[in-house]
């Protein structure tokens, strides 16, 4: 299967450049959100042995008995681990299929409001394995980059559309987020999938900006494109994957894409593929009033403005199964 023509873009220009330089690297993000909404990020000064710290802590955790793993089992929105059966991203976009093909180990937000009722969701706790003691300092360092990567992202962003250099991240202070620590076992652990069953079903993402760390692998992942339908999307060692939620590509007035993916189920030719992905989905403050931009920035549209947790609340319920 061909791959879709998703940009490299290098970020250290951004970082150690001159007004031009960091202009263009702005360039190539809007032109990326507005074609696939997918795009890799080379430059980006996060050391790859942070991500190998985590996923190597993480396959420890996903090998051990389900008996023990059962006692950290939330659902979609907890902290903890979601055992196979619990998600269903095709929801999302209506479509009912099997349970994803897949355990993971989620984190996220933990600095509370003081509302208990937003708090019991939005900055629940994180909750981590005694019998994994590493996993936890490997997870907390990993986070602390992602979060500033992506305040960073949405500083280009504001530079892309040529908007004050706050005008994301006033939104991003006390932020919700989440991670993603996905495990992807082989056949004989997963077992032949059904018709219709994917490791992550179709779905676009939720938020503002998702970053991955992902492994390369024949069940990977595949992107979306009206031109060619679903592609497998390329993968270049130590890059990051990046791409917009539904949030932000409704903050740009449909500037910008949220675009469909999916992650593949295991493929027979490669039975005892085992792949360990760190998704990091970024949002904006709980209470963030987002109101779509107008042309000449945004397309023409009569978007209602959201409040972010309510429009992100609608869209979990949705993958949830059960």
């Amino acid at each position: 299967m061909r791959q879709p023509s998703l940009s490299v873009i290098d970020l250290a220009p951004w970082f150690g450049g001159d007004e031009a330089a960091r202009a263009d690297v702005a360039a190539q993000v809007d032109a990326a959100l507005q074609s696939v909404g997918f795009f890799l990020i080379t430059g980006h000064g996060v050391p790859g042995e942070m991500g190998a710290r985590v996923r190597a802590q993480a396959r420890r955790f996903f090998a051990l008995p389900r008996e023990i793993k059962q006692r950290y089992a939330v659902t979609v929105g907890g902290r903890g681990w979601l055992p196979p059966g619990v998600e269903a991203n095709a929801y999302a976009e209506g479509t009912q299929t099997p349970p994803d093909l897949k355990e993971s180990f989620a984190v996220g937000a933990d600095q509370p409001t003081g509302d208990a009722e937003v708090d019991g969701y939005w900055f629940q706790p994180n909750v981590y394995p005694a019998e994994v003691p590493a996993l936890e300092p490997a997870v907390v360092a990993y986070l602390a980059r992602m979060r500033g990567l992506a305040d960073e992202l949405l500083l280009i962003c504001a530079a892309a559309l040529g908007l004050e250099r706050d005008f994301f991240t006033r939104y991003t202070g006390h932020a919700t987020h989440t991670m993603n620590v996905n495990w992807y076992p082989p056949i004989r652990l997963a077992g032949e999938p059904e018709p219709g069953q994917f490791r992550i079903g179709p779905h676009t993402d939720f938020g503002t900006v998702t970053i991955l760390d992902r492994e390369p692998g024949r069940g990977g992942l595949q992107v979306w494109t009206e031109q060619d339908g679903w592609q497998d999307a390329p993968y270049e060692p130590g890059a990051f994957t990046i791409n917009s939620g539904d949030l932000l590509a409704r903050w740009s007035g449909g500037r910008w894409k949220s675009n469909r993916h999916r992650v593949l189920p295991p493929q027979a030719e490669a039975p005892n593929e085992d792949l360990v992905s760190l998704v990091y989905f970024y949002e904006a403050n709980h209470d963030a009033v987002i109101e779509s931009l107008q042309p000449p920035v945004g397309k023409p549209n009569d978007d209602r403005p959201v409040v972010s947790a309510q429009f992100l609340k609608k869209r979990l319920d949705a993958i949830t199964m059960g």
